[in-house]
Order: structure tokens, then C-alpha cells, then sequence
């Protein structure tokens, strides 16, 4: 039996990349899990294919996180389908950069609605649910670029520095009611995003990268995996960063 065999685990933004492998990896312990997306559902269903090989149930829903309306929506039909929500992984999130004299406003708006905002909308449906249960985990995907900053990320660096100072507060609100909440910071993970990127940009970053390469996926997942699990009982409210030396 996994480590959360029967929970009922929600990840946003689980359609590809980073989300994905935190589903799967979730799923491979033994839990249930929610697909959420706000893009290609085809991308979501083969998610949800990859963790139903795994003997777990799973519910795929649509719902652009930055809407309260969309997002209470979502939470309504993962308690309909399972009466209970265990784990929240908050990893919904977008870029548009631009250096910030030229950054247009609806780019700075729409990327702290999703990724700052959205985060807020999730932990707060779910949130009223696990103090209900007395029980729950809570895991934000924050970023490298909000303790250290980026060039051309001022919108991104503020959404994921404001995910750190959500998840600090949620913590000690929560604390007392058997529930943590946790931040995860990866540093430049290898994803579609990331292998679209110009070679010569790639290896420029491996050189800032003391390990000299980016992560995989599954070094932000199985973090996911265990601050999700009865091991990280005693951790809240914590921000750990996972970049391969980057931000020493």
C-alpha cells in the first residue's frame, strides 16, 4: 500500500510538466486524484489515463483558478465525487515576462491573479473543507524567482514572493486544526517550458546551477509526496527550496 493510500489529493494545473508529475506521483502512492486545468483538456485526460494505471480514482475538471466562481465550482464537484478533500497542491501558474518599464498592466494583473490569486482561491475552498475534517495538507509551488528575482519576471517574482508570505500565514491558521501548509520553491526544473528554450540559454543557466543541470520533475514531486504524508506531521508553514545549489 502507498504512503497515502485512500486520500483524495487536488493538484492545479496538472495538465503537463511539473503538474503532472506531482499527480502521478501522488497517484503512485495510492491517492485519489483531481486533474485540474484551465488549457489543453487532452494534455489533462492523458494525465488522468497515466494515474488511473496506478488502480487510483481520479476526477478531471476545468476551472480557471483566478475565478471564485469557477474555483468553488471545482471544489463543489471534487466533494460531490468524494465527499472529502485530503491534499491541495496549489501548482497552477503563468509567465509574461517583460522588462518592467515596458510591461504592459493587464500582463502584471493576469499573472497575480493566476498564480497569486488563484493560489488564495484554492486554499480558502479547501481550507473551509479540511478544518471541517480536522485534517488536511497543503502544498504551494512557489519559485526560485520569488526569493531571488528574476530579469523580466517582476509580475511572476511578486506572485510566487507572495505565495511564501500566504503560506506562512495559512500555517498558523491552520495549525491548530491538524493542518500544514507548506511551500516547495523549485529552482529551473526540466519541463516544456523549459525545452523550448534557445540551447545556448539552457547552457548558460546549467552554468549558474552549482550542480551544473536543471532538475527533473520528479525532485519537485516527490518532496510533494512526502510533505503530503504522515512523515511531515510536525512541518508547517516552511519554504523549501529545491534548485541544485542556485540560490546559495
Amino acid at each position: 500500500m502507498g504512503k497515502l493510500q485512500g486520500k483524495v489529493a487536488l493538484v492545479t494545473g496538472a495538465g503537463k510538466g511539473l503538474g503532472r508529475a506531482i499527480a502521478l506521483y501522488l497517484a503512485k502512492e495510492g491517492a485519489h486524484v483531481v486533474i485540474n486545468y484551465n488549457g489543453s483538456e487532452e494534455k489533462a485526460r492523458e494525465t488522468e489515463r497515466l494515474a488511473q494505471e496506478y488502480g487510483v480514482s481520479t476526477l478531471c475538471i476545468r476551472a480557471d483558478v483566478a475565478s471564485p466562481e469557477e474555483t468553488k465550482s471545482m471544489f463543489d464537484a471534487v466533494i460531490e465525487r468524494f465527499s472529502r478533500i485530503d491534499i491541495l497542491v496549489n501548482n497552477a501558474g503563468i509567465t509574461k515576462d517583460r522588462m518592467m518599464t515596458a510591461m504592459r498592466e493587464e500582463d502584471f494583473d493576469r499573472v497575480i491573479a493566476i498564480n497569486l490569486k488563484g493560489t488564495f482561491l484554492c486554499m480558502q475552498q479547501a481550507g473551509r473543507y479540511m478544518v471541517k475534517q480536522r485534517y488536511g495538507r497543503i502544498i504551494n509551488i512557489s519559485s526560485i524567482s520569488g526569493t531571488i528575482g528574476n530579469v523580466g519576471q517582476v509580475n511572476y517574482s511578486a506572485s510566487k514572493a507572495g505565495i511564501i508570505g500566504m503560506t506562512r500565514s495559512a500555517a498558523k491558521e491552520m495549525i491548530l486544526r491538524n493542518i500544514t501548509v507548506n511551500a516547495v520553491v523549485p529552482g529551473f526544473i526540466k519541463t516544456d517550458m523549459t525545452d523550448s528554450l534557445p540551447e545556448r540559454l539552457k547552457e548558460a543557466i546549467n552554468e549558474n546551477i552549482p550542480m551544473k543541470r536543471m532538475g527533473d520533475p520528479e525532485d519537485i514531486a516527490s518532496m510533494v509526496v512526502f510533505l503530503a504524508g504522515d512523515e511531515a506531521k510536525y512541518i508547517t508553514g516552511q519554504t523549501i527550496t529545491i534548485d541544485g545549489g542556485m540560490s546559495l
